[in-house]
């Protein structure tokens, strides 16, 4: 029987100002198998055999994918979120991945900031500019093509 009243909920401030519910923040860590899979032993170690292999199949996919073209981080984090479906050590490192890069965006929008990103994108393309023009003015511009035989 529902009497109306709620029970307390204890509630943290997160360090960007958010509120965050404890006990739901405690309910959200382990593994987001099935109940049948969890209530038998061996399935549930297959089960988590399978999300690990398949997570690091992605991960390594996306490891590849850092020098040749493609979505290489995407794909890692692609792959981390699989295995935070299982594993506690993984969904603490999402955690403590969107943390930072919530924090390097407030930081990044932040006047001051921007104002020195331009300054120093402004100073290092007129230096740029000026070692471009000194070998220009010093050697010309000839075309690989035109290039005589030495």
């Amino acid at each position: 029987m529902n009497t109306g009243r709620s029970e307390p909920v204890e509630v943290a401030v997160m360090a960007d100002g958010t509120k965050a519910d404890k006990a739901e923040d405690e309910r959200s860590l382990g593994s987001r198998a099935p109940e049948f899979v969890k209530a038998r032993r061996v399935l549930h170690m297959s089960w988590q055999v399978g999300v690990f292999v398949v997570g690091l199949a992605v991960v390594v996919a996306g490891v590849i994918m850092l020098p040749l073209p493609g979505p290489g981080w995407v794909v890692i984090f692609g792959g981390m979120a699989i295995w935070a479906t299982e594993f506690v050590w993984a969904q603490l490192v999402l955690r403590w991945t969107k943390r930072k890069v919530t924090e390097a965006a407030q930081r990044a929008l932040d006047p001051k900031v921007r104002r020195r990103n331009i300054i120093l994108t402004v100073i290092g393309l007129v230096i740029i500019g000026a070692i471009a023009g000194f070998y220009l003015w010093k050697f010309g511009l000839v075309m690989p093509w035109k290039i005589e035989d030495q």
